[in-house]
C-alpha cells in the first residue's frame, strides 16, 4: 500500500512537472528576438495539425503535436487560412493567437487623388499580391462586376489606401473603392449648399473631378469650385484646360496648344457649354466638399500665380490684368 501511494505521488509530481514544462514552453520564444521574420501560408480548410505542419515546413520551430495540444487546451477549434509573418521572439501562445484571430499579412494599394481610371488600373496591375482577375476584362465587363449600373468608370473609385490579404481578387478592392466613393458622394450631397446647378450627385462628381485637377493650393479649392459654379449659373463656358486634355486622351504630349482648345470633343469646355459628360479624374473628399459647398464669391475667372496658388477675378478686365501680371510677366 505504501508503495502504491509513493507511485501515485510520483506520478502526480511527473504530471505537475510536465504541465509546468508545457506552460514554460508555451510562453518561451520559438526563435530568438533577433531572428529574421518567417513568412508562410496556411491553406484553406487545413486542420490545426495540418496548419501547424505548414508552419513548421516554412521554418518555424513549432511542434505540430504540441501546438495542437495547446490549441485544444485553450479552446481553439480552428485556424484561419492566409499569409502570415512570424517575427523573432514569438511564443507558441502568441503564434496560436495570431493564427486563431487571422492576423494575416496585409498588403496595401494607394490610389492617388487626381488619378484617372487608366492610372489606377495600371497601379492595380503592379500589385504582385493581388489576384489579377480583371487583367483581361474590357471596361464594360469590369463595370458590370464592380459598379453595376454604371457604364463609364471615370471618377467612380475613391482615392485612398486599401489594405488586403495576399491573394485577394483585384475585383474586391475595386468594389470597395467604388462603394466608398458612392458613400462619400452621398454624404457630401446631403450637406450641399442650396441653389447649386446640379441635377443629381453625378453632376457634382463631375464638378469635383474638375476641381481636383484645377486646384494647385488646397486653400483655393472652394474658390475654384465657386468660379465654375458661377459660370454654370450664368450659362458661361467653363473653359477649363484639364477637360480638354482629358478629351485629347493618351496622345496628349504635355503641351496644350491653341488648336487643341479649338478642336471640338465631348470634353472640350471651350467649345461645349455645361459640364463634360463624365468625370475626368478621381476626386478626393476635399474636392467633393468644395464642389458642393463652394466659396461665397462672385469670381468668374482665375489664373495661376506660379507658386501653386491662383488669382481670382470677378470680371474680364481684372482677369486680363492678372494674366498679364502672372502669365506674361508684364
Amino acid at each position: 500500500m505504501a508503495v502504491l501511494k509513493k507511485l501515485v505521488a510520483l506520478l502526480a509530481l511527473l504530471v505537475l512537472a510536465a504541465a509546468a514544462g508545457f506552460i514554460y514552453w508555451a510562453r518561451d520564444p520559438l526563435m530568438p528576438a533577433d531572428s529574421a521574420a518567417i513568412e508562410f501560408n496556411i491553406a484553406q480548410g487545413s486542420s490545426i495539425r495540418a496548419a501547424m505542419r505548414q508552419v513548421q515546413q516554412a521554418g518555424v520551430p513549432a511542434s505540430p503535436l504540441l501546438m495542437e495540444v495547446l490549441a485544444r487546451g485553450s479552446g481553439t477549434r480552428s485556424l484561419k487560412a492566409g499569409s502570415y509573418r512570424v517575427e523573432g521572439g514569438t511564443t507558441p501562445l502568441s503564434l496560436l493567437d495570431t493564427l486563431a484571430r487571422g492576423n494575416t499579412i496585409k498588403e496595401s494599394l494607394t490610389i492617388i487623388e487626381g488619378w484617372n481610371f487608366a492610372q489606377m488600373r495600371a497601379e492595380i496591375s503592379r500589385q504582385k499580391y493581388l489576384r489579377q482577375d480583371s487583367a483581361d476584362m474590357d471596361v464594360p465587363t469590369l463595370m458590370q462586376k464592380v459598379a453595376p449600373g454604371y457604364s463609364f468608370p471615370e471618377g467612380l473609385f475613391y482615392p485612398d489606401t486599401y489594405f488586403y490579404d495576399r491573394g485577394t481578387s483585384d475585383l474586391l478592392v475595386l468594389q470597395q473603392a467604388h462603394q466608398r466613393m458612392l458613400k462619400m458622394l452621398d454624404e457630401a450631397w446631403a450637406k450641399r449648399a442650396p441653389q447649386l446647378p446640379f441635377k443629381e450627385p453625378y453632376d457634382a462628381l463631375i464638378m469635383a473631378s474638375i476641381v481636383e485637377k484645377e486646384t494647385g493650393a488646397p486653400a483655393d479649392r472652394q474658390k475654384v469650385a465657386a468660379v465654375f459654379v458661377n459660370r454654370l449659373k450664368r450659362g458661361m463656358l467653363l473653359q477649363t484646360d484639364p477637360t480638354v486634355i482629358y478629351g485629347i486622351g493618351p496622345t496628349f504630349d504635355g503641351n496644350l496648344r491653341k488648336v487643341d482648345l479649338q478642336t471640338d470633343t465631348p470634353y472640350n469646355t471651350y467649345t461645349r457649354p455645361g459640364l463634360p459628360p463624365t468625370p475626368i479624374a478621381l476626386p478626393g473628399r476635399a474636392a467633393l466638399n468644395a464642389a458642393l459647398n463652394p466659396a461665397a464669391t462672385e469670381a468668374l475667372f482665375f489664373v495661376a500665380r506660379g507658386d501653386g496658388s491662383s488669382e481670382f477675378s470677378n470680371n474680364l478686365d481684372d482677369h486680363n490684368r492678372a494674366v498679364n501680371k502672372y502669365q506674361r510677366g508684364q
